[in-house]
């Protein structure tokens, strides 16, 4: 068992790694929790048992059809039902679609109460349980709406993979393929404890450097712009660490097209996402051009006019605005076939 620390001030939290670390979940809460909320979703393999509380238990739908600001009034209203109080707490317990939308809710009941996450898949135990990002879809976009409120806890219980199915294997992998390019650790040459600890310790020490995305936390979206852009238009078909995959590459592509890194930097990025990490690197084929630019105008990392994107360069990843349409659509016509 690994217990790592991310080092917010009076607000930072403990993950705790390892197998068997769920029966931890009791240590992490508030002392002064009566109630808990367990936000879940069918099919999740795990029994949350908590002596001398109140617990109830919401289930909310699969997929990203259900991560909505629906779900976030049926669950505060359900919290109302049960007293919830701010001296309480809600647990999320699942993949990054449960803690993200179980942090949100938490976020805005009472104007915020702790939240807890017990994170149930890889994606989630490398990225979206970490860091405190929460929110929920609008037709117009992926994550527009949410709010950065840190979990007072987090448990990455590693017996939960040995039956996540192998796509959602895959999803993980695609987030943790990106912090190969931000930190270039050869991730795969270590043990899966080790390799989802090295992930958190990463995250972690980026997220305290920067906690609201201001410059240096934005390095963590490298790949996703373009990512959420054929989540959407693909009506989430393809799973988030997929589309991040295949955003990686895009990304590559891109860098390319402006000058920033040579050919053989690309091919660096399809050899560790195809090769080494054995996943996707070019999109279902039929997607439409100008839809994909038009979705990409409308990602909240945006800044100024023209495109925004997280970039390789010679200086490593870099933030980069004001990228041209023409660029843009180059780069695409290479992984688009």
């Amino acid at each position: 068992m690994r217990r790592l620390n991310v080092p917010l001030g009076d607000r930072s939290y403990d993950v705790v790694v390892g197998r068997g670390v769920s029966a931890e979940l009791a240590s992490l809460l508030p002392a002064t929790a009566q109630r808990a909320a367990v936000i879940t979703q069918d099919g999740i393999p795990a029994e949350i048992v908590l002596p001398g509380l109140d617990v109830e238990t919401f289930v909310i739908g699969q997929g990203e059809g259900a991560k909505t600001l629906h779900t976030i009034e049926t669950l505060v209203r359900g919290f109302a039902g049960m007293g919830l109080t701010r001296n309480d707490v809600v647990i999320g317990v699942g993949g990054g679609m449960v803690t993200d939308v179980a942090g949100f809710a938490a976020s805005t009941w009472h104007r915020g109460i702790p939240v807890v996450h017990v994170s149930t898949s890889l994606l989630g135990m490398v990225d979206a349980a970490i860091g405190g990002k929460t929110g929920v879809n609008l037709p117009e976009g992926k994550n527009l709406v949410g709010a950065y409120w840190q979990p007072t806890g987090v448990l990455c219980d590693l017996d939960f993979l040995d039956t996540l199915p192998p796509r959602e294997m895959r999803c993980g992998l695609g987030e943790m393929a990106k912090y190969h390019f931000l930190t270039g650790d050869d991730l795969l040459a270590m043990d899966l404890e080790a390799r989802v600890a090295r992930c958190i310790e990463i995250k972690a020490e980026v997220v305290a450097s920067d906690e609201r995305e201001g410059g240096r936390r934005a390095l963590l979206n490298y790949g996703h712009t373009f990512a959420h852009a054929l989540e959407i238009a693909t009506q989430h078909e393809l799973a988030h660490g997929e589309a991040v995959a295949v955003g990686l590459i895009y990304a590559a592509e891109l860098g390319f097209e402006l000058g920033r890194i040579d050919a053989a930097r690309v091919q660096e990025h399809r050899a560790v996402v195809a090769g080494e990490y054995d996943l996707m690197t070019n999109p279902p084929l039929g997607l439409d051009a100008d839809e994909l630019v038009s979705l990409m105008y409308r990602d909240k990392k945006a800044v100024g006019s023209g495109l925004t994107y997280v970039l390789d360069g010679p200086a490593g990843l870099e933030v980069v605005s004001g990228v041209g349409e023409t660029q843009v659509r180059a780069a695409m016509a290479r992984i688009l076939g």
